[in-house]
């Protein structure tokens, strides 16, 4: 039992026929063959040559064998055309004979049958010619002027034996190469379902893929804008409690301080919320925040809040795409909050180099020494997250300490990432 081509239900299979109504046509033919056989055999031992009744008899049932040589066409198809063969000289068997090489040209498609298709059909086509012009040209009763002349006979022995090999021949090649044709789109329409299965799992794969890295984007942009934020505001927020009684002037510059960059806290997650909302964010707004120009910003923030910090910019000033330039920024706006957690009281300095290579950005901090760190919680995501966002620009990242006891956080964008002269016009 098995599956029809179609995808239908089961199909019921017995010995080498695919289904049960081709082994009736099968037999159905092999008694409609054995009939003829049986007869022509009876009658040619019978009439013709005058062997007796039990001879007659065994050519019959030998002849009936022949015919029901059809059942085994589909596993053997060469053997019903070859016995069809030995009775053609008889002119009996021509069932047998048209269904074989029928069946046998329908198996063209099996390349060691091929010869055999053309042989057997030669010899088929061969054999009824001369058995025809033998049969036409045998001496009769009718009188020497009344008969056709030889040419005739020979067209009428050629168009029999024509008709009766050719046309099971092309019918037999005809129904092979469209059964062939089938098989290979039914082929090739369950090839392109397991293909659009596999899209499809690809497609569901990238999707996750999708989800995951946007939840690492966003992660990554809210620790960015959390963190350094925060970190200055309790900096402040411990500078405050220390100087409140005994500077008030400064206090409240310090605490007007705190709500500045309480208020670009808010802004920048604002502006990072209106994002996730948006169906299909502008660039400007996938952007974010923050670029080269505002890194002077970041080291006044950082100065007002006590950190003894200085900038340096070196080299011919190059604008930057939008990510690249979100991306130099963060990586100081992260260095200078390392430094505030971790250096508390030491020197930072900051460095933004445009060189040919591209645009370096670098923050270093000296020895802390015994000054107590501020205490801030950590979560140790920040390199990471300033890591993966220059490793997925192309660029290099490099964090670690210093060998006098300092730490380094430092980057490199590639050139490419520039804004081409011409946008600039």
């Amino acid at each position: 039992m098995s599956k029809s081509p179609e995808g239908g239900g089961p199909v019921h299979t017995l010995g080498w026929w695919p289904r049960r109504r081709s082994a009736l046509l099968d037999v159905g033919l092999a008694g409609l063959a054995g009939l003829e056989c049986a007869a022509g055999a009876y009658g040619m031992v019978g009439d013709r040559l005058h062997l007796g009744a039990p001879a007659a008899v065994v050519s019959a049932v030998l002849g009936a064998l022949a015919g029901a040589t059809l059942v085994v066409r589909r596993r053997w198809p060469a053997v019903p055309v070859l016995v069809g063969l030995v009775f053609v000289p008889g002119l009996f068997g021509m069932v047998l004979l048209v269904v074989s090489l029928y069946t046998l040209a329908a198996t063209w498609e099996w390349p060691s049958r091929r010869r055999r298709v053309v042989a057997l059909s030669a010899i088929a086509l061969a054999e009824t010619f001369g058995m025809a012009l033998v049969y036409m040209l045998a001496p009769t009763q009718v009188p020497a002027e009344e008969t056709p002349p030889t040419w005739v006979f020979v067209l009428l022995a050629a168009l029999v034996s024509v008709g009766l090999t050719v046309p099971p021949v092309v019918t037999g090649l005809y129904v092979g190469a469209r059964r062939r044709l089938v098989e290979s789109l039914t082929d090739r329409a369950l090839g392109l379902e397991a293909e659009l299965d596999l899209l499809a799992e690809q497609a569901s794969e990238r999707a996750r893929r999708a989800r995951l890295e946007e939840r690492t984007r966003i992660a990554r942009e809210m620790h960015d804008v959390v963190a350094h934020r925060v970190s200055l505001m309790v900096v402040h927020a411990g500078a405050l409690e220390r100087i409140i009684t005994k500077d008030p002037e400064k206090a409240q510059a310090s605490a007007k301080l705190m709500g500045e960059v309480g208020r670009q806290a808010l802004d920048e997650l604002r502006e990072i919320l209106g994002v996730l909302r948006m169906a299909e964010p502008t660039a400007a707004a996938a952007e974010g925040t923050g670029g080269l120009t505002e890194v002077t910003g970041l080291v006044e923030q950082s100065r007002a809040a006590g950190m003894a910090v200085s900038l340096t910019v070196s080299g011919e000033r190059r604008p930057y795409r939008g990510d690249a330039e979100q991306t130099a920024y963060r990586v100081v706006q992260e260095g200078l909050t390392n430094a505030h957690k971790h250096a508390g009281g030491a020197r930072v300095s900051v460095l933004l180099a445009f060189v040919p290579n591209g645009v370096r950005v670098a923050v270093v901090n000296d020895c802390p020494g015994g000054a107590e760190p501020v205490r801030l919680p950590s979560g140790g995501n920040g390199l990471v997250g300033m890591r993966e966002r220059v490793v997925s620009l192309g660029g290099s990242f490099d964090a670690g300490p210093e060998p006098d006891g300092g730490f380094r956080v430092e980057a490199v964008l590639p050139s490419r990432l520039a804004v081409p002269s011409e946008r600039l016009i």
